[in-house]
């Protein structure tokens, strides 16, 4: 199995490195320093559960160069689908399958739209990582796992193939019967505490202990809930609780990629995470007052990173 990963961050960069340190063939598309790093030192992944150092590791910035491959692990930010589907044209053959990385609902059609269905994976993640340095992925706490399937429920040899390679890997993962109400429940882990730990710049642990702080999260949750539902998702009626129990084992230190960025000044994915539930909301008839102020606090900051707003001073 020939593996690309697409977009070498802290998420692509530890699934990757954990596939080639089980024996896969993985090449790593990434840019600049970092690309430059893992090809003169290799990429070094620093984590817990054990550390990795891919040396060498085959990087390169353009996918013409690389050729077909079985699997593409999308790890590119949501603004950068786009782009990206049409970048990675040299790398599909027939059978190839892109699984992206994001947390995010909407992801799957915008990749079909560009690729066509055949090629599209809904698949969802989680991995406390970043980019701590060129080459160098810190995985902070926790366990990561993986979870893809075919978006019509099928069960098929390319998906069954993927998952035992991430088993031989080490990876916890997954191939549930359906992808889109796990595309959802993992929409739900991240988006609530990705607003509301922007806005109060507080780490998972403070948002989930203090108690005003967790009555948000569960309310944003409940608004979640709602949105799936009347678009026909079929989630179980304990939802808002499960989320909220499965929060509660997160590493407290843990903050999301959202609230780094926006803190950091960088363009983050707000219009895919909260935007996009005050978005689908709004089509489904269904009010989502929370989401929509976190949304509004928190654009001046988003467009300011974008160019598009100027502070005075």
């Amino acid at each position: 199995m020939r593996v690309a990963v697409f977009g070498t961050g802290g998420v692509g960069g530890y699934f990757g490195a954990r596939l080639a340190a089980a024996g896969v063939d993985v090449v790593f598309i990434a840019r600049g320093e970092h690309l430059a790093a893992i090809r003169t030192r290799g990429l070094r992944l620093e984590s817990g559960l054990g550390d990795v150092l891919v040396h060498p590791a085959h990087a390169s910035d353009s996918p013409t160069t690389v050729g077909p491959v079985d699997v593409v692990l999308l790890g590119v930010k949501t603004w950068q689908v786009s782009e990206a589907a049409d970048a990675m044209r040299p790398l599909l053959g027939p059978e190839t399958c892109v699984v992206s990385l994001h947390n995010g609902v909407e992801t799957p059609a915008v990749l079909t739209h560009y690729l066509g269905a055949a090629h599209v994976v809904g698949g969802v993640c989680a991995a406390f990582s970043f980019i701590a340095g060129p080459g160098h992925i810190r995985h902070m706490g926790g366990t990561p796992f993986l979870k893809f399937g075919e978006l019509d429920h099928h069960k098929t040899a390319r998906v069954e193939q993927l998952q035992e390679a991430f088993e031989r890997a080490g990876v916890v993962v997954e191939v549930p019967a359906d992808i889109h109400v796990v595309l959802w429940e993992k929409f739900m882990l991240v988006v609530p505490l990705g607003g509301l730990g922007a806005v109060t710049r507080a780490p998972l642990g403070v948002l989930m202990t203090v108690p005003e702080t967790r009555q948000l999260v569960a309310w944003g949750l409940e608004e979640m809930a709602q949105v799936a539902r009347a678009r026909v998702i079929p989630l179980s009626d304990d939802i808002v609780a499960r989320t909220l129990a499965v929060l509660d084992t997160f590493p407290p230190n843990g903050t999301s990629s959202l609230q780094r960025d926006i803190a950091a000044g960088k363009r983050s994915e707000l219009e895919a995470w909260t935007g996009a539930v005050v978005r689908l909301g709004a089509e489904a008839g269904v009010a989502t007052p929370l989401h929509t102020f976190l949304y509004a606090s928190l654009l001046p900051m988003e467009l300011r990173a974008r160019g598009e707003v100027a502070f005075p001073g």
